[in-house]
């Protein structure tokens, strides 16, 4: 059965955790502290005052690390060629009643000839970025934006 404890404090000065049967266990932060702790026995704390007693610092309890969780990867609305991406309007009723929409990018995916490669190359671009890639050409289009091809 794995322990519980509540913590009160900061990173930058010590913490107080009290363990499930309600015993108090000071962990200190900094070296001066933990000395400060051996040798007198006890800590005044900052909050109140009130002295803590040393409660048996080999078993201290200290919460773990914070790990953000994982986020999924989500390809974004944004078009990668021209830099397009959502706009923010309103939906205006016959009341003339404005709430608040997005106007999202038209993206399509879509296999282009790369004559470069010598192969098809599937993107995820504008209806926009298409016109521009059959009036320019993929390479011209990919130079200037930025894009290597050769990745994908």
């Amino acid at each position: 059965m794995a322990a519980s404890a509540v913590c009160f404090g900061n990173t930058s000065t010590s913490t107080l955790c009290f363990r499930r049967t309600g015993a108090p266990v000071f962990s200190p932060r900094t070296k001066a502290q933990a000395q400060a702790v051996s040798e007198l026995g006890f800590l005044t704390s900052q909050l109140s005052g009130t002295k803590i007693s040393d409660y048996n610092l080999s078993h201290s309890i200290t919460a773990p690390p914070f790990t953000p969780p994982l986020q999924p990867i989500v390809a974004r609305r944004i078009c990668p060629f021209t830099g397009k991406k959502a706009n923010r309007a309103n939906k205006v009723s016959f009341s003339n009643h404005k709430t608040k929409k997005l106007q999202f990018v038209n993206l399509q995916y879509k296999r282009i000839w790369w004559e470069a490669g010598k192969r098809y190359v599937k993107l995820r671009l504008s209806t926009k970025a298409l016109k521009t890639i059959e009036k320019n050409g993929l390479d011209a289009v990919a130079k200037k934006a930025g894009i290597d091809l050769r990745k994908e």
